[in-house]
């Protein structure tokens, strides 16, 4: 078996029955593409995973409800600078607007038209901005847009987001390509603010959700910059059926497992690219929670302490101020949690046992690891067999400089 991995995006891989039209609407800048189309073709599958904030965006809302049906989709609208988020049901009517003149210029039924927001909460589209520009997006349409595409869907990110793998099945060759962007408010409670990943495999619509999920809960919500969930959080998962490998109908064929992993995998990589284009990020942290009794347990414990905004300082400034973790660890609310068991340490330096500091620590054995831009801790509860790693990155100055300017 084949197998290569690509990240560049000047080899990213076309997915055979998807293309991709990109031009500018002017919804926030008139100098910047910011509308994207995504056109499939027939007997194409979709499965998606979105935002559990209340407060969800007008086109989180149409897009469940479409997938919900059940019916073929024909088509994505993306657009960035607003969010159409907080917009009542003039939001829902704008956003419905646009799919219906979308679907009226391809001839096919609204219902199978889906769109995603992304931008400034509380505004309302400009929705004849949008719909004057779709008949461009569709004039562009190719199948080499995804980094084009990528950039266009940018909101405060610093660079696209863009993954590919390709490997063989059964003599098949099986392509997997993704597009993502997150910057800030990304403590996902479901995925990151925008996502969409696609391959030329045949996929049942139960396979493709039961793989959308499992690689959500292993890459996408394992991430953290900020600690704020967003209100358009969307990470959809297209089967073009395009490659010719035989169909994937049951978790139980061999080549589900191999697909799952490796759509994982492009996942897992945008979720990182993600964290590393945090809003102001100057270090990537890896945080590992090991021996727990439960993912969750773990999970809960990983996040406290990649959400803290003092630990997160701390790192910025290269601090050894480690109580700030273990207050962290303390403040999750683990029940039964010993915490004399628990083991700390900062890239391979033990620097927490017995509930306090190791034995023979010195900080400046661990500044110089905390100096540096990529940073692993690993948590050891030593109360179970279950672990989560978290990803995360520090807090600095430019985060409150980016937000506090945001609409400006």
């Amino acid at each position: 078996m084949s197998e290569t991995f690509i990240d560049g995006e000047d080899h990213i891989f076309a997915i055979e029955g998807l293309t991709l039209g990109v031009t500018s609407a002017a919804i926030r800048k008139g100098d910047r593409s910011d509308l994207v189309v995504l056109l499939l073709e027939e007997n194409t599958t979709v499965a998606g995973v979105f935002t559990q904030n209340s407060f969800s965006a007008a086109p989180v809302q149409i897009c469940q409800q479409q997938l919900a049906r059940g019916a073929p989709i024909s088509a994505m609208v993306i657009n960035t600078g607003v969010a159409n988020a907080g917009t009542g049901e003039g939001g829902v009517a704008d956003a419905k607007k646009i799919c219906h003149e979308l679907a009226d210029l391809l001839k096919v039924k609204p219902e199978s038209i889906l769109p995603f927001s992304t931008g400034v909460i509380m505004e309302r589209l400009p929705v004849e901005k949008i719909i004057a520009a779709l008949p461009q997006c569709l004039k562009s349409q190719n199948k080499s847009g995804w980094g084009e595409s990528s950039r266009a869907i940018l909101t405060t990110d610093l660079v696209p987001k863009l993954s590919s793998r390709i490997f063989d099945v059964e003599n098949n060759s099986i392509r997997v390509t993704g597009m993502a962007k997150g910057s800030g408010m990304i403590k996902p409670n479901m995925a990151t603010m925008l996502a969409f990943v696609a391959t030329d495999a045949r996929v049942s619509v139960d396979c493709l959700n039961e793989i959308v999920k499992y690689a959500t809960e292993q890459t996408f919500n394992r991430i953290s910059v900020d600690g704020d969930t967003s209100t358009n959080d969307s990470f959809m998962l297209i089967a073009t059926g395009t490659c010719g490998a035989p169909p994937i109908i049951s978790n139980t064929d061999a080549s589900f497992l191999k697909l799952r992993d490796e759509v994982t995998l492009v996942c897992e990589y945008l979720a990182k690219k993600i964290v590393l284009d945090g809003e102001g990020a100057t270090k990537f942290i890896e945080i590992r929670v090991e021996d727990s009794i439960s993912v969750e347990e773990a999970r809960d414990i990983g996040f406290s302490v990649a959400n803290s905004p003092l630990v997160k300082t701390a790192f910025y400034a290269s601090d050894p101020n480690l109580g700030r973790i273990l207050s962290a660890i303390g403040a999750a609310g683990v029940k039964g949690l010993d915490v004399t068991k628990i083991e700390i340490r900062i890239g391979d330096v033990l620097v927490v046992q017995d509930g306090g500091a190791a034995s023979g620590y010195r900080e400046l054995d661990v500044k110089p690891i905390m100096e540096a831009s990529d940073i692993v801790v690993t948590i050891k509860l030593n109360r179970g067999k279950e672990s989560v790693t978290i990803w995360t990155c520090d807090l600095s100055f430019d985060y409150i400089k980016i937000n506090a300017e945001y609409r400006s």
